[in-house]
Formats: C-alpha cells, structure tokens, sequence
C-alpha cells in the first residue's frame, strides 16, 4: 500500500496484518498459545503431580537428610528432641501434676511417649507446610512444576522421620511389658490416615502461609494449644471425669486424640476399647478424606499466585 506525501514523493507502508484485527484470545488460540502459570484443571494437575512423584520423594528425603546436618549429634535429634520432651511432659504432669490418674505407671509411660511422638508428626508437618511456599520462593519462581509438591513433600519427609523414630517407641513399649501382638498391625492404616490428614493440614496452611507469612510465628501457640486440648499428656475420659459427656465425645473427637488413641490402642495391652471414640475408625477416615481432598482443592485454586507479588 502507497500513499503520497506532502512534498510529492510516495511513501511505502506494510498492508496491515490480517492478525491485527484478532482479540487476543482468538489470538492465542491460533497459535496455540497459553498464558504462563496458568491454573490447569484438577485432574491435569493430579497427573502433573503423579509424574513428579519422583521430586516429591527425593525432595524429602533431602530435606531430612539436611534437617540435622549442622549438628554433632546429626539425626539422632529425631528421635531425642520428642524423647526429651516426653521427659519434662513425665516429671511436670506425671509426677507433679498427677495427669496419669486411672492408669499405671507401666501403662502411663507408653502413653505418654506414644503420644508425643505421633502428635509430633502432625506439629511437624503443619509447621514445615506452614513455610513451604514462603520459605522456598527462589525454587517456586525458577522452575514451573505443580506447587502441592512441595507441603507433600515436607509432610512425607516427617512420615519417614516419625517410621524411623518409631524403633524407639517400640523399644519403650515392650520395655514396659506390651509385647508385640496381632493389633500391632494397626499401626499400618492409623499411619496412612494421619499422613492423609496432615497432608491436607499443610497444604492449607501452605496456601494461607504463602499470603501471610506471619502465620509461621503464631502457629507455635496454636499447635501448643492444640497439642493441650487432644490428650497427649492424659486420659481424656479420666480427666473428664464426671463432665458432661458431649463435652468428652467431643474432645475425643479431634482428629489429633483420634489418631494418638488408635495407636495407643494398637500398641498398649492396658489401653483398652472403652478409651477410644464411638466408631473411631470412621472417624480417622472422614478426618483423612475431608481434610486432605479439601486441602488439595483449596491448595489448587491458588496455584497460578504462588510466588507472585
């Protein structure tokens, strides 16, 4: 196309591109384009997520690995910082206070040990997802990869921990005269449940963590309350004695108590039936499902603002 100018001459211009008059979706479209970071569906994510599944494993395991590497004492401290804390939770409420009233001293300890460590792994796994995005933002802006890895990761990095401090749970346990017996098996399915529930926990507080970063700082005093509320340092039912029952049913469903009762179950002979929940396995399985899919919905609905700001 020519048009003349005021001088005379004949200026030259390009005939417009037939892409000009294109909005930019139909745009993108022709050529196949998409926008970068986008949110995928939920089933493409699953499988993005399914073809990671090596990354998430050896992410974690790196993780622990590099947990206690500054120190002398390396991973023994996964097994002495819960052992110590069961220490002064035994001296100040089993001693002291007298928390362990309507159970034996032989019945007391491994009650208490069982519960510090499996309430340990829930604490561990919110506070490490609580930082997943927000602790990690170099690797969540350099590289394209589904974000839920990353609380996934962390909450099967505390699986493997907890499996591996679980030798000296057993050693306490049999020690106080509970030997190995056919319930042991339960510890199997109580496992995958709480790591379920605890995944679920840590994406949702990796969504809210990755927006708020405070909330690392204030997640230690709702964990301690948590951790007060749920039983870990005595009996729920002995304790309550002579409260009104919905009062007892309802402590005692909290998934946390949920879980530390099952494996406690599982584990202590004198640790009978008659101290756990009306149909608690249903309840150790609607925690598990309800949070852990409403944790990866909810997780998912944020994935193209990760990193972002």
């Amino acid at each position: 196309m020519s048009e003349r100018t005021h001088d005379g001459g004949v200026a030259v211009t390009a005939a417009p591109s037939p892409d000009e008059s294109l909005p930019a979706a139909d745009l993108a479209a022709k050529y196949g384009l998409a926008v970068s970071g986008a949110r995928p569906s939920l089933v493409e994510y699953v499988r993005q997520l399914w073809g990671r599944r090596h990354f998430i494993l050896a992410f974690s395991q790196a993780k622990l690995t590099a947990q206690y590497s500054q120190a002398k004492l390396g991973q023994l401290w996964q097994v002495a910082t819960p052992l110590l804390n069961a220490a002064v939770y035994y001296a100040i409420f089993g001693l002291i206070l007298d928390a362990s009233r309507g159970m034996s001293h032989d019945t007391y300890v491994p009650f208490l040990v069982t519960g510090v460590f499996v309430f340990t792994f829930t604490q561990s796994s919110l506070m490490s997802g609580v930082r997943a995005i927000s602790g990690n933002l170099g690797l969540v802006r350099a590289l394209h990869f589904p974000r839920a890895a990353l609380p996934i990761s962390f909450s099967l990095q505390q699986l493997q921990q907890l499996l591996f401090s679980m030798i000296v749970v057993f050693l306490v346990v049999i020690g106080f005269g509970n030997y190995p017996r056919l319930s042991w098996l339960l510890i199997l399915p109580a496992l995958v449940l709480q790591f379920l529930f605890n995944t679920g926990l840590a994406l949702i507080v990796a969504r809210m963590g990755a927006k708020t970063p405070d909330l690392a700082q204030l997640m230690p005093f709702i964990l301690r309350t948590w951790m007060y509320a749920s039983g870990v340092m005595f009996s729920i039912n002995h304790m309550l004695e002579g409260r009104p029952e919905w009062i007892v049913r309802v402590l005692q469903a909290n998934p946390a108590a949920v879980y530390m009762d099952l494996m406690r179950y599982a584990l202590i002979d004198g640790y009978g039936a008659v101290n756990l929940p009306p149909h608690v396995w249903a309840l150790a399985l609607g925690w598990a499902v309800v949070v852990f899919c409403g944790g990866f919905v909810y997780f998912w609905k944020a994935e193209e603002r990760y990193g972002r700001g």
